[in-house]
This record gives C-alpha cells, sequence and structure tokens, in this order.
C-alpha cells in the first residue's frame, strides 16, 4: 500500500494491540502477584483479541481461493507448529507431542483464520447468521473440548470476525463523533454488569475472556456462564470501538508494529515459552518489575518488527501449492505476508496495493 494512500488508523491499532498480546502473555505467570498487573491483566483480555478479529474479518471482504488459503495459512500453521515443537523438545525439554490437532501457544489464531475465510463466504448468505455465530459461541462453553482444533475459540470469537466483515470505514469516523456518549454507555453498561455479578456472587475470572474455557473450568454453572459470556460479548464490543476513538489516524514511528503484527505474533511466544520455563517471569511481584517487564515486551515488539523477521514470515507464506489445491481468479487479501501485518489489505478508492 502507498505511503499516501495508507490509513494508519489500522496500523496504530495493530500496533497498540499487538503490543498487548505480547505484555498480555508475558504477565501471565505472575499477574496475581499485585493488583497493577491484575487490573492490567483484565483490561488487555476483555478487548485485545476480539478488536484483532474484528480487524481480520473487515481485512476479508474480498474472497480469495482455497489454494491461496492453504499457502496463506494452512503451510505456515505447519511450519510454525514444527518450530515449536522443536524448541519445547530440544531447547526447553518441554513434555509435549506433536499434535497438529491441538495449536500450541498462540497459533490457533491461525487455525481460526483459516476457518472464518473459508465459512464467511457461505454462512453471510444465511439470515441471521451472527445470531447463528453468537449462540455458537454461547453454546460451546457447555462442552468439554478444551483445545481440539481450537474450536471453542473459533466459535467464541467468530461473532467479531463477522462484525468486522460486515463494518465500513466510515462507521469509525461516526463512532468517533460520539466518543462522549459511547463512554457513558460503556460506563453503566460495564458498571450494571459488575453489580449483577457480585449480587449474586458469580466468580469471575480474567478466564471469562479467553474463549477457550468451559463453564465448569470457570466454576460457573450453565445457566450464570451463558450470561457472563454474553456480558463479555457487550464489554468487548464496546471496549473495540472505545478504544478505536482516541487511536491515532497519522503516521507515527510506531506505525510499523501495526504493519508487521505477525512477525512479533508468532516470534514473541517462543521467547515466552523460554522464559516462562524459568523461575524469572513469575518471580515478578513488586509495580516497578511489572513495569521494566512491560519494558522489555515494548523493546521485544520492536525487535521482532524488524526487517528479518518479516523477511522469514513473508517467505513462509510464499510456499507454492500443488495445482489441485485450486487457484481461483480472486487475489489473496494479503493475509499474513510481511507486508500486510496479518490482516490483510484494504483495496477501496484511495488505497492502492
Amino acid at each position: 500500500m502507498s505511503t499516501k494512500n495508507r490509513d494508519y488508523f489500522f496500523d496504530n491499532y495493530k500496533a497498540l494491540l499487538i503490543v498487548l498480546v505480547v505484555v498480555g502473555h508475558f504477565i501471565e505467570p505472575c499477574y496475581d502477584n499485585n493488583l497493577f498487573l491484575s487490573g492490567l491483566k483484565w483490561v488487555i483480555f476483555s478487548f485485545h483479541m476480539p478488536a484483532f478479529i474484528f480487524i481480520s474479518g473487515y481485512f476479508s471482504k474480498r474472497e480469495i481461493s482455497f489454494g491461496k488459503l492453504v499457502q496463506k495459512l494452512v503451510i505456515p500453521y505447519f511450519v510454525y507448529e514444527l518450530i515449536y515443537y522443536f524448541l519445547y523438545v530440544f531447547i526447553i525439554h518441554k513434555d509435549t507431542g506433536l499434535y497438529f490437532a491441538r495449536p500450541k501457544f498462540s497459533l490457533w489464531y491461525i487455525m481460526a483464520l483459516f476457518f472464518w475465510r473459508l465459512v464467511t463466504p457461505y454462512l453471510k448468505k444465511i439470515p441471521g447468521h451472527m445470531f447463528i455465530a453468537v449462540t455458537a459461541g454461547l453454546l460451546v462453553g457447555m462442552t468439554e473440548l478444551d483445545n481440539f482444533f481450537s474450536i471453542p475459540r473459533i466459535l467464541v470469537f467468530f461473532p467479531f470476525f463477522l462484525a468486522g466483515y460486515h463494518f465500513e470505514r466510515d462507521w469509525f469516523e461516526r463512532i468517533k463523533a460520539k466518543a462522549g456518549r459511547l463512554l457513558a454507555a460503556f460506563s453503566l453498561y460495564l458498571g450494571g454488569c459488575l453489580s449483577l455479578a457480585f449480587t449474586f456472587k458469580v466468580h469471575l475470572t480474567p478466564k471469562i475472556f479467553y474463549g477457550r474455557y468451559s463453564y465448569e473450568e470457570m466454576d460457573t454453572g450453565y445457566g450464570a456462564g451463558l450470561l457472563v459470556r454474553l456480558a463479555c460479548y457487550g464489554v468487548s464490543f464496546l471496549t473495540v470501538f472505545l478504544i478505536s476513538t482516541i487511536i491515532s489516524r497519522k503516521p507515527h514511528s510506531y506505525s510499523r508494529l501495526g504493519q508487521r503484527t505477525m512477525p512479533i505474533y508468532l516470534f514473541h511466544g517462543l521467547v515466552y515459552s523460554v522464559l516462562s520455563a524459568t523461575p524469572l517471569l513469575e518471580s515478578v511481584s513488586e509495580i516497578w518489575q511489572g513495569i521494566l517487564l512491560i519494558g522489555f515486551c515494548l523493546t521485544l515488539s520492536w525487535l521482532l518488527s524488524m526487517d528479518a523477521p518479516n523477511r522469514f514470515v513473508t517467505k513462509v507464506s510464499s510456499f507454492p501449492v500443488p495445482s489441485f489445491f485450486g487457484n481461483g481468479p480472486g487475489k489473496s487479501s494479503g493475509h499474513f505476508t510481511g507486508r500486510s501485518a496479518g490482516f490483510g489489505r484494504k483495496r477501496k478508492k484511495g488505497l492502492s496495493a
């Protein structure tokens, strides 16, 4: 995309989100050690993946061939699964297997994107498909599928992908013009949800935003679990739109992070896996230590956005695929290439590839 016509709003939003992804993972072993990290954990997980998925859906409007999906998503998934497997087995000596049906670390997102991009062109033709997606996301919490093919996360987060798919760019500007009203609505909604949760003594944990865990694993009954997840949908959607009102529309030095989210997303997990195998991360207990850890996450994100990791990701997503997978007339929207930072490119008036 040319610099002149680039929409830096998305670059800047994705830059914020990818940093939050890194921070969210690195504070996982220690967020219970103080209120600062605990509060940060709640804030991050309330919206960072819903927002990422929403933007992915927004940039998936143009359909691509099955062959391109295999090239951009399936092949990279297997490559990165192998990389994580070798890291776990030969470097950190973690007891694991080569389970392609159970994605390691954050690789569930690649599997989920494949499903969403494959299914959405057909599902969108069904009346009430958003209601169907939300219902599936609620009901999957009653199952014990765990991480099998990432089915729980795929279904729980699918409404955000669909919402982004149907969203229009100018709607963000309309929302920004009514930021005050949105903030008031969010405050009332969140306050109401928390009041009800405390009144009825509902067990709350950050896991309610993970999308992976069943209602039983979160220590809620089916009834309370359904209501909590439904409330989480509201909190996440409102937060996604609320944060969009404060995102800069101009280029900044950090915009590069948003243009290269994929290498950051993939490779920070390797660093995290090594450090989490030591007592270092879980020993973070003081606020100043938490601030230092966040500084480390920012530095790591910047390093992983450099040319070498980006070139590697681009090559992996460019492997040729056998002709029998098919290559339809539509070109790829750019998912998972270094240039598109994991979300593809919008092709409308005023935007060029």
